[in-house]
């Protein structure tokens, strides 16, 4: 009827049968394109650079996104799942650089553009099989036959298209500002790249810079002290000793008082001749140490604006500048007096570009765009006063020339320290961006750049992220909500070579520029025929064209990789407007936006934000008002993201919630978890474990414990009924009608629809930690701990009847069990179909393709269960869930008092916390006997207590609190009415407890009942629900229990003997005193348990034996096959 069912299951190699029964029935293609009543449901994929190993981390990914397509298509829905590779940026340019022992990006020029650009080409697929195999390994259904890559002509053309349609639109523009520049790449980053880079608790120098101020400037303002010759210094603080030298002005706050300190040359020096400076007056207690200064005057910080001071350091004027106009004091209101010294140093160079303009300072450069110190960085003699206004009369080479520029800080601070210039240096920890690819340090530095204008749709994105489901959803308001509203302009170009380039031609003098929308129109330029120009650089470099009599030549930049796989809905189609061809329209039509999207965290600043940010501008309305254009996809879609749903997934961590990292040995080989336990165990751990959006600890060990406990368990309950139903060959067709079958039946039958109806409003809401734990809580609490072991009997072959035909044939009860439990594993399979495919489909092919040859040949083709509401009874759920919260307190109670389960007891009390379940549990009386093993029950009012209760405080809840009150509470409960609290508790009332000053009002999760029985009983107490066992047991009793272990031992016995579940056997048992009386009293019994045909006291010859002693009295006993 089915096929055998091994025990000793091994997962992986049943998986690997999967895989290739997969292939053999080509069942993902089939998957897609089966009948979609429903229509579309679009997924995209976020592309993976194949440069390097897949790890961990990728599997989880990949896990959840093949969760939803699966639950989709068996939904009805066609989920087209294209794969997709990203090829392009530093990744992959670093790798080469390091096999190269490349340092600088003139090494690359060098070697020759062309020739990097194609060590580049090849690596990016140098792992590609490894990545291949660890997809179909874990089952994920993806295409990677016929993949979206973003070093393709058609890619890169996409792309030229969107840039086309921003430059023409006005929003993409060139411009001059400060950007987080890499230069340990040479290149500038976008914001969203930087933010992947932070890191916390960095640390760097906090020093306090001593700026001569010119005394003219500050006896005219009214600044003087006893002494007008007196030299004073303007106190400024910094944590980038590398950026004084471009320095070309001091920041006061015009409506702060300033005070005239006198003070110790250092800040821990004791106290001698002083000097005079200048700080905010809020920050000098904090600035100088008690005791060591004085503050001789104050002045507005309006007055000192216009003061001049002489430099400590001087740098490269900018293209332009005027050194003349720096070294002034300026007063802004973006100086804050809750930290330094409330004068601020501007670099405008180096993040005050805006501050500098506004205030007419000269951009001055220290470090150029490879992270070197410029040769004429130096210190200020003391004695040169023409370098007050910026001169570069110090002309040789500096002594910090060519040094990186964090490595110029110490040297730095230190010749200022000898220079006399230095009040105090330190050491702050605080956040800084770093490289998030190779971890070196950036630097914010002014440049020219091409910016997109995302600031001009900033309402937009904001409006279009209000309609994401994002899951959590508190990342629609926290994490990505925040980054929109503090949103700025995309810093799109990148001076580097793997990547796509920027389209756009400009004349010599950079006047004119001319953004190229396709292949097409740069043919039109040019006059020429390109279409096998390969539009990388070098080859689209060298690609020239005359307008009105100027040449135009390609600007040297790159774009942003960002940019690219934010562009995939469009450039995977080779989607370009109006010029696409009819297949690529039709595509985007019907694959935009996507109705899923699933990454980690940190995709919340890179890929989701390119989606995002690209679909807002594209399907932009436009604004009458303001004159911004419509984008190119208005007509074809209301505004909209790109993605309608969104998992975010937590990062994983080692067991012991310590970040993996080979330094720490401690990452893990997904392949050692694949070969062990398996791919459906490691991802339902994934599932299951915790929220997708949770950090996840991870480890072999913690996959292990849920293939034990889930998987094992269906298999087990898989095993069992396979192996019955081969004996007795039920014909599931004629089963009794569900409402005819026994009151277990139907309570599984209800239970088994609720739980399809909870999984599949757990995976609509993107919620597959909800899912996956109906599903194990179902098989392995209620379906195997429950109902397999409560009806285990009627599964046996003394269950058959005589037919009208004489045909053996199996009684009404047994067919209704093997019915109910085949339907309840069944519809398990098809739950778990998308969160473990391949246990699923094994389970499948034994269970229905091998019963009915006409399903659908893979589980993934069948239909999503639908749940019947009809067949869901609530009462029948409520009364069996108390009741088996009745059982858990019983078998508790047992334990507690040691009286082990085969020990049939006289009584058991029962209290539950409703009339209703009351009734419920009346009814269901029978079943409490046998799981409790007693003879009789005695149902206690809802109100009635039967136990005493030691009142306790619950720490956990109350220790913060409560605190220093908690001796004076547990007192206090000690001499309260534990019945009375008890019954407050279970009404879900506060108790009022007084203490000697106060009176605190405690909630019911604010107390724990301990309940202690009254002598002969073991009782157990929770949540209303009582359970008192009488636990006296009489002689008769004790015979009834010694019984039941010589069963338990015979049972043991019949598996030693290798006997199949189902023979029957001669049983022959020789004992002494009660133990022999026993037996004789309950041969029947004893009998019946073990399929004995007969029970004397010869074993015959040839019989397996075994001898036991039961509470002291010895036992021999014999068993051969009948």
């Amino acid at each position: 009827m089915f096929d055998e069912v091994n025990s000793n299951v091994d997962f992986p190699a049943l998986e690997k049968r999967v895989i290739q029964l997969w292939r053999e029935r080509d069942v993902f293609r089939r998957s897609v394109d089966r009948p979609a009543p429903r229509g579309d449901w679009v997924f995209y994929e976020g592309p993976p650079t194949a440069n390097g190993k897949p790890g961990i981390h990728h599997v989880i990914a990949r896990a959840f996104k093949d969760l939803f397509p699966r639950f989709k298509t068996m939904q009805g829905y066609r989920v087209g799942r294209k794969g997709g590779w990203d090829t392009h940026g530093l990744p992959v340019e670093i790798a080469i650089e390091k096999r190269l022992g490349f340092t600088n990006k003139g090494q690359i020029d060098e070697y020759g553009i062309a020739e990097f650009n194609a060590l580049c080409r090849a690596d990016v697929f140098s792992n590609i099989q490894d990545w291949n195999a660890m997809t179909e390994r874990i089952g994920f259904w993806i295409d990677l036959a016929d993949p979206y890559i973003t070093y393709t002509n058609e890619y890169i053309e996409s792309c030229w298209w969107i840039m086309k349609d921003l430059f023409d639109r006005g929003l993409l523009v060139e411009d001059y500002k400060t950007t987080w520049h890499s230069p340990s790449s040479n290149t500038t980053l976008a914001s969203h790249e930087v933010s992947l880079g932070y890191q916390e608790d960095v640390e760097d120098p906090s020093i306090y810079p001593k700026f001569p101020a010119i005394l003219g400037d500050l006896v005219a303002r009214g600044v003087v002290a006893a002494d007008e010759t007196r030299p004073v210094s303007f106190l400024a603080w910094t944590t980038t000793p590398w950026t004084l030298a471009a320095n070309s002005g001091l920041a006061v706050r015009a409506d702060a008082t300033y005070a005239l300190v006198a003070g110790p040359a250092r800040r821990r020096e004791p106290a001698g001749e002083r000097e005079l400076y200048l700080l905010a007056n809020e920050l000098v207690a904090r600035v100088f140490e008690a005791g060591t200064y004085e503050v001789l005057g104050s002045v507005p910080g309006a007055t000192l604006a216009g003061a001049t001071y002489r430099p400590l350091l001087v740098g490269r004027p900018g293209d332009g500048a005027d050194p003349s106009s720096a070294y002034r004091v300026v007063a802004d209101d973006f100086v804050s007096l809750t930290d330094g010294t409330g004068i601020v140093h501007v670099a405008p160079a180096y993040g005050d570009l805006d501050v500098g303009r506004a205030h007419g300072l000269p951009a001055i450069f220290s470090v150029d765009l490879t992270g070197k110190v410029m040769p004429e960085v130096r210190l200020v003699p003391d004695e040169d006063a023409a370098l007050g206004t910026g001169s570069d009369a110090l002309g040789a080479r500096g002594p910090y020339a060519g040094v990186w520029f964090k490595d110029a800080d110490s040297a730095i601070t230190a010749d200022l320290d000898a220079a006399g210039r230095m009040f105090d240096s330190g050491t702050v920890r605080h956040a800084y961006p770093f490289n998030w690819r190779d971890g070196k340090p950036l630097m914010n530095v002014a440049k020219r750049s091409w910016y997109v204008r995302t600031t001009a749709v900033k309402e937009l994105l904001l409006a279009n992220n209000d309609r994401i489901g994002w899951h959590p959803d508190h990342v629609r308001t926290g994490r990505f909500g925040k980054w929109l509203e503090n949103n700025i302009d995309w810093a799109l170009s990148r001076e580097r070579y793997w990547g796509a380039p920027m389209p756009v031609w400009e004349t010599e003098d950079g006047g004119k520029k001319v953004c190229v929308g396709s292949v097409a129109e740069l043919e039109r330029l040019t006059g020429r025929d390109l279409k096998d120009l390969d539009l990388h650089r070098p080859y689209v470099d060298e690609i020239t064209f005359e307008l009105d009599g100027e040449t135009y030549r390609r600007v040297p930049y790159t774009v942003d990789v960002w940019f690219e796989s934010g562009a995939m809905p469009y450039a995977q189609w080779h989607y370009l407007g109006d010029a696409s061809g009819p297949e690529a329209k039709e595509r985007l039509a019907a694959n935009f936006p996507a109705d899923y999207i699933c990454e980690a965290v940190d995709q919340t600043r890179g890929w989701f934000y390119s989606l995002h940010a690209l679909a807002t501008l594209l399907t932009d309305p436009g604004d009458e008002a303001s004159g911004r254009r419509p984008g190119p996809l208005a007509r074809l879609s209301a505004p909209t993201s790109a993605f309608k749903n969104v998992n975010v997934l937590g990062h994983i961590v080692d067991e012991n919630g310590e970040k993996m990292s080979k330094s720490k040995g401690n990452t893990v080989d997904p392949w050692s978890v694949l070969d062990v336990q398996g791919a459906d165990a490691l991802r339902w751990y994934l599932y299951s474990a915790s929220p997708p959006e949770s950090t996840k600890r991870f480890s072999a060990g913690l996959v292990d414990e849920t293939l034990r406990d889930f998987f094992l368990t269906l298999w087990n309950v898989y095993g069992f009924f396979v192996l019955y139903a081969n004996l007795e060959e039920p014909d599931l067709a004629s089963a009794p009608p569900r409402a005819e079958r026994p009151l277990v039946d139907r309570w599984l039958v209800s239970r088994l629809n609720a739980v399809v109806a909870g999984v599949t409003a757990a995976l609509e809401g993107f919620d597959p930690t909800t899912a996956s734990r109906l599903v194990r809580d179902f098989v392995v609490d209620e379906v195997s701990n429950w109902y397999v072991r409560r009806n285990r009997r009627r599964f046996w072959r003394s269950g058959q009847v005589q037919g009208e035909s004489g045909k053996r044939m199996l009684d009404p009860d047994s067919l209704s069990a093997y019915a109910t439990l085949h339907e309840a594993l069944v519809a398990v399979t098809k739950l778990m179909a998308p969160m473990a495919p391949f246990t699923s489909e094994a389970l499948y092919q034994n269970l229905v393709l091998r019963h009915d040859p006409s399903a659908p040949d893979s589980v993934h083709l069948t239909d999503w269960p639908q749940a019947e509401a009809a067949a869901i009874d609530e009462d029948l759920m409520r009364d069996m869930r108390a009741l088996m919260r009745l059982v858990e307190l019983g078998r508790a109670a047992r334990a507690a008092s040691g009286v082990k389960l085969r020990q049939p007891l006289p009584e058991v009390l029962v209290r539950v916390r409703s009339e209703e379940e009351l009734e419920g549990v009346r009814s269901l009386s029978d079943q409490l006997l046998d799981e409790l093993n007693v003879k009789a029950v005695r149902f206690l009012a809802v109100t009635d207590d039967f136990v005493d209760y030691a009142l306790k405080p619950n720490l956990p809840r109350l220790g913060k609190r409560v605190g220093k009150l908690i001796p004076q509470l547990r007192a206090a409960l000690e001499g309260m009415d534990g019945r009375a609290v008890a019954a407050n508790v279970r009404a879900g009332l506060p108790t009022t407890v007084a203490l000697a000053d106060t009176t605190l009002e405690l909630e019911p999760e604010d107390l724990l009942l301990d309940a202690r029985s009254p002598e002969g009983y073991a009782a157990q107490e929770e949540r209303g629900y009582l359970v008192a066992l009488d636990t006296r047991v009489s002689d008769v009793l004790r015979r009834e229990g010694l019984v039941r272990d010589v069963v338990r031992l015979v049972q043991n016995g019949r598996k030693a003997a290798g006997l199949d579940v189902s023979d029957r056997i001669a049983l022959s048992i020789r004992a002494e005193g009660e133990l022999a009386e026993a037996v004789r009293e309950h041969g029947a019994t004893l009998a019946r348990e073990v399929l004995a045909v007969s029970l004397d006291d010869a074993p015959a010859p040839g019989s397996f034996q075994e001898s036991h002693e039961v509470e002291g009295a010895s036992l021999t006993f014999a068993i051969r096959k009948a």
